[in-house]
């Protein structure tokens, strides 16, 4: 498949995406009646399977992306940004209070045996709104009053999503940290980051002396290597520095244990806890993570072919054709599977990227780099999470995993970027 943007130049519409959006639906589809089905009745289908509503919410999703992408001015989405971000951002306050609650989470709407989760739009309405604002010709991130805006713009959803005890939808806007790079931020930024989610884990399984000297040594060590590049005049400011962030680094340190036995949910703490090894339990919180790695496993190379997964028949893995529908994958289609289904996600995001940095507009680049960087958390968090790389915190895949809300949402931010590229080419 040619990941070129030539079929773009040639028609103003992106097939590739579309034809990758597609292969990942259907090999979706089937696994999810492979999740659900009877040995008794295997070719039974019902209104009630959650087959069925996945083709029904399949339907009404390309209903949308068509009238996106053929009907709805692209023009539209940028103009009107800033109402669909308040729009969305008064519905997720709304959830808090009139939503339905689903395994502690206020996060849902319920009409009837319909359901809809706002933080769905929540990914659009906040990419769209970022793309516009960093698209402005005097937006700088250098600016501090330009990133502080940008950076409540992403923020503020992600606030409100956590209130509704959804820590997984919530922690999906930390990606787009990655925009904020690729648009001129610092990658100090990324070191940041990374080195406080290093010492977090650190200080739940090290003694907390101990993760204060592993800073020290990695403050001195970057000390070592940059004092020669400093300027006589800036060193004494290069060295305050370095024991500024020494200083908040402690007190970070010894912050965490607050943290993680004051503010995080009891689940969400057992869950970290089984993930780290700080504490053992198979039958419980870990369950699913357990017969997850075991359903993958017993697959092997091949797997055990289509509609033959024993983990998957019996019912061993909870959740199996959402949350944890990629252990279907390696237990049927083995290590095979797998990486076709691997190599599907890492074209259409490469795909993604390659376009948008073709695009013509600095809003139709930012907001692919929106797309590409949310689909990529999902698949990082959804597979590592089935295969105990990462704490379960319960995202889907994109256009994979069963749900209306998820399907429909993410054909949506996708058709959305395929109208903008169709209108810029024409």
């Amino acid at each position: 498949m040619d990941l070129s943007t030539n079929s773009v130049r040639k028609e103003g519409f992106d097939k590739v995406i579309l034809i990758l959006y597609l292969l990942i639906v259907t090999f979706g589809i089937m696994n999810i009646y492979s999740s659900e089905h009877s040995i008794t009745e295997p070719f039974n289908l019902t209104m009630s399977m959650r087959t069925v509503k996945q083709l029904i919410w399949l339907g009404i999703s390309l209903f949308v992306g068509i009238a996106i992408v053929f009907v709805v001015s692209a023009k539209l989405f940028e103009t009107y940004s800033p109402v669909i971000y308040l729009f969305t951002e008064f519905l997720l306050i709304a959830v808090i209070f009139l939503g339905v609650e689903i395994k502690g989470s206020h996060s849902w709407f319920a009409l009837g045996p319909v359901r809809f989760q706002p933080a769905e739009l929540a990914k659009i309405a906040t990419s769209l709104y970022l793309a516009a604002i960093m698209s402005y010709p005097t937006f700088s991130l250098h600016k501090w009053k330009d990133f502080i805006t940008a950076a409540i713009i992403v923020l503020l959803p992600m606030a409100t999503i956590l209130l509704e005890n959804e820590t997984g939808s919530s922690l999906v806007f930390a990606s787009l940290v990655f925009v904020f790079y690729r648009e001129g931020l610092s990658g100090w930024l990324l070191v940041a980051l990374g080195a406080f989610i290093l010492f977090f884990i650190l200080s739940l399984i090290l003694p907390l002396w101990v993760a204060v000297v592993i800073l020290a040594s990695l403050l001195l060590v970057l000390f070592a290597f940059t004092i020669k590049k400093v300027t006589k005049r800036r060193r004494l400011r290069f060295m305050t520095t370095l024991g500024a962030i020494f200083l908040a680094g402690t007190a970070y340190i010894y912050s965490v244990n607050y943290i993680f036995n004051n503010i995080l949910l009891d689940h969400q703490r057992k869950r970290i806890a089984v993930l780290l090894g700080i504490m053992e339990d198979p039958l419980g919180i870990g369950y699913n993570v357990t017969q997850s790695m075991i359903a993958i496993g017993s697959g092997g190379f091949i797997g055990k072919g289509y509609l033959n997964g024993t983990q998957n028949i019996l019912g061993f893995v909870p959740e199996q054709s959402t949350d944890f529908i990629f252990c279907t994958v390696g237990e049927e289609w083995g290590f095979i599977g797998c990486l076709f289904l691997l190599g599907l996600y890492i074209a259409l995001i490469l795909r993604i990227i390659l376009v948008s940095e073709r695009a013509k507009t600095a809003f139709c680049r930012i907001y692919g780099y929106c797309l590409a960087c949310i689909i990529f958390f999902h698949v990082i968090v959804n597979i590592g999470m089935t295969i105990g790389l990462m704490p379960v915190i319960g995202i889907p895949l994109p256009f994979f995993s069963y749900g209306g809300s998820s399907l429909l949402g993410f054909t949506t931010m996708l058709m959305i970027f395929l109208a903008i590229l169709r209108s810029e080419k024409r």
